[in-house]
């Protein structure tokens, strides 16, 4: 979503930390090009005045002028600035209260706020809490049985409610089921429309008034860009909204609305949706986002990924493999199943520092359905191919291919893959004087495992 912002920021820094001085007069000027990046990507533009002109206010003075590293002090003042626009620190929910706690999902319609009621639920599942899922979108039969189904694959409870119910009907007898299920926390999703209307607050105020929400979270699509920021200015005067989710972060849209809504209506971003799938929803790190932004990459979301993705068990039997010689084609089909769960390979590597820079990966199209098709041609193996790639000859790598759908050269560029990451770890096990033991290991298998 920031590409185009991150890249005209990186440049106008890249060309700042190229002067072996700055004046006042190079600062200004690039201020000025850093206000028309901001305004570009769709920043509300009373933010990009304050916004530049709080930079201007340290980066014009002894903290710049005096520096060893004038262009680099220059870039920590716009990264501490950027982090404290989208609100200093990360908001965790509040769910401190009588259990069930109730967290009133509102919006307009269209803006995700039904998938998001399951991802949250999701996400609370993870911190060992029990949410039950409350459909009270009565306009929409549709919505209902999104959210029923949804519950359905996340094996949560939810109550299940009907177009003959009336909103406050049902926001009643949810508690009551809420507490017979034993859950602690209550997800309901209201009804939404095209746009904010009388009618709507106050059906969202009355049912306030029923659940006493410990949170009222405004689902806010950001590819609508300054719409996003007017309507959650207007929610959060009439409800009172304690935090925003912005959804459709991982699409193209310019990414004002997440620069600019803590500034306009003072209510924090709590997480951002970035995907389709259930586990596409992240706490929002307004420091790690400015990181992303500038180029500096977002390390720490990274590692936390893995860990959610990798289970530490199988990191360990997987080192012994590598250890032993003994890593088989299961286990790199294993792998690759790990490595999807991630998320978008495109995601992934924005997350690396500096890799914003590299032009050639920029161009480069990562092509996600090759883990599909890596996948299928190691399902047409036998399970003795798979446990012994050395004995796959030229009539079995043309079955295999057959068998997958795929081609012989698909599956040779496989079998190179696994014998090149086989190859990378055993250099990276055998260093050392017990590197010699594990290559003697090695040796001694080989007549098991001809690699």
């Amino acid at each position: 979503m920031f590409d185009n912002l991150s890249d005209r920021l990186q440049k106008i820094f890249k060309n700042l930390r190229g002067q072996g001085k700055l004046t006042e007069e190079n600062i200004q000027s690039a201020l000025r090009e850093v206000r028309m990046a901001l305004l570009e990507a769709d920043v509300h533009y009373k933010v990009a005045k304050d916004f530049v002109a709080s930079i201007a206010e340290r980066a014009i003075g002894q903290e710049v002028m005096q520096s060893l590293t004038p262009g680099q002090q220059v870039i920590k003042i716009v990264n501490e600035a950027l982090t404290e626009l989208m609100g200093g620190r990360a908001e965790p929910l509040r769910l401190i209260g009588k259990p069930p706690v109730c967290l009133m999902m509102v919006g307009l319609q269209g803006s995700g706020k039904t998938t998001t009621t399951a991802k949250l639920a999701r996400k609370l599942v993870q911190e060992k809490r029990r949410p039950c899922l409350v459909p009270a979108d009565v306009y929409r039969p549709a919505a209902i049985d999104q959210l029923v189904t949804l519950a359905g694959q996340l094996k949560l409870p939810v109550y299940a409610s009907s177009v003959q119910q009336r909103p406050e009907e049902i926001a009643r007898e949810a508690l009551a089921y809420a507490k017979q299920q034993n859950c602690d926390t209550l997800l309901v999703d209201t009804a939404g429309r095209l746009h904010v209307d009388t009618e709507l607050m106050a059906e969202l105020g009355r049912l306030k008034e029923i659940l006493e929400p410990n949170e009222i979270l405004l689902v806010a699509d950001a590819m609508t860009g300054q719409d996003a920021v007017q309507v959650a200015g207007k929610f959060h005067d009439m409800l009172g909204v304690t935090g925003v989710i912005l959804t459709k972060l991982d699409g193209d849209a310019r990414g004002g609305a997440a620069l600019s809504i803590r500034s306009v209506t003072n209510c924090p971003i709590k997480f951002i949706g970035t995907g389709e799938k259930l586990d596409a929803l992240e706490v929002f790190h307004p420091d790690r986002m400015s990181s992303r932004i500038l180029g500096m990459g977002d390390v720490l979301s990274m590692i936390e990924k893995a860990q959610e993705a990798f289970d530490e068990k199988q990191a360990q039997e997987l080192a012994q493999k590598f250890r032993e010689d003994t890593f088989s084609l299961e286990d790199f089909r294993n792998q690759l199943k790990q490595i999807k769960k991630l998320g978008s390979l495109e995601q992934i590597l924005g997350m690396l520092p500096g890799m914003g820079m590299l032009k050639e990966l920029k161009k480069m199209q990562v092509d996600e359905k090759e883990f599909v098709r890596m996948e299928a041609i190691i399902n047409s193996m036998t399970k003795g191919e798979r446990k012994n790639a050395d004995i796959i000859n030229a009539s079995r790598r043309r079955r295999i291919a057959d068998g997958s759908g795929t081609s012989v050269q698909e599956v040779n560029r496989l079998l190179k893959s696994y014998n090149e990451s086989r190859k990378m770890m055993r250099q990276m096990m055998g260093g050392g004087s017990a590197g010699k033991k594990k290559k003697g290991k090695v040796r001694r298998k080989r007549a098991f495992f001809p690699f």
